[in-house]
């Protein structure tokens, strides 16, 4: 049976986490992030978050709000999870397949800014004040821009991340099990 698991949620949410322990579980990793820095890389800019939102943005303008899924679709299989979901247009293109699941990945806003300073990505706010700025900015209005909060609006399921590893791994087990798909060897 086939399974596509769509993974969307705030910035440092962990959908990083969901997505990679997902690919412990047999299903193939896919990203729309990658699609963007991939445009990136061409235009020769580097992939620091700033640049990444204003790519994706002018990739959406250009081709539609559901370009970054569409172009995604084709290397799509029997058993993926999609990370990097930011747009209500690319879950609906997502939805094309009868077996997509959209799964919202949520925490408190304090933890995820804890978790965004240890893993310092270039670009990623230094200040708490900063980080809820950006987080404003990535729910833009713009029907090309980034909608998190919309997208998020639209997931099937929603798994709490406030806790450690091994609390998120069972979730996401329990989740799986629900669904019923079958999990593979790690």
């Amino acid at each position: 049976m086939r399974f596509v698991i769509g993974v969307t949620g705030p910035n440092a949410a962990g959908k990083g986490e969901v997505s990679a322990y997902l690919g412990t579980l047999g299903f193939a990793l896919h990203s729309l992030s990658d699609i963007v820095r991939e445009e990136a890389a061409a235009l020769g800019l580097p992939p620091e978050r700033e640049h990444l939102i204003r790519v994706g943005t002018m990739l959406r303008e250009r081709g539609g709000a559901s370009v970054l899924a569409e172009r995604l679709l084709p290397r799509l299989g029997d058993r993926d999870v999609v990370d990097s979901i930011r747009n209500p247009a690319e879950v609906q293109a997502l939805r094309r397949i009868p077996e997509f699941v959209l799964i919202g990945v949520h925490a408190p806003a304090e933890l995820r800014f804890a978790r965004s300073r240890l893993r310092a990505r270039p670009g990623d706010p230094g200040t708490f004040e900063s980080f809820l700025a950006r987080e404003r900015q990535e729910n833009s209005e713009n029907p090309a821009g980034q909608q998190l909060l919309a997208t998020f609006a639209l997931a099937d399921r929603i798994v709490e991340n406030d806790a450690g590893l091994d609390a998120l791994h069972a979730k996401m087990d329990e989740l799986i099990r629900s669904l019923g798909a079958t999990t593979r060897a790690r």
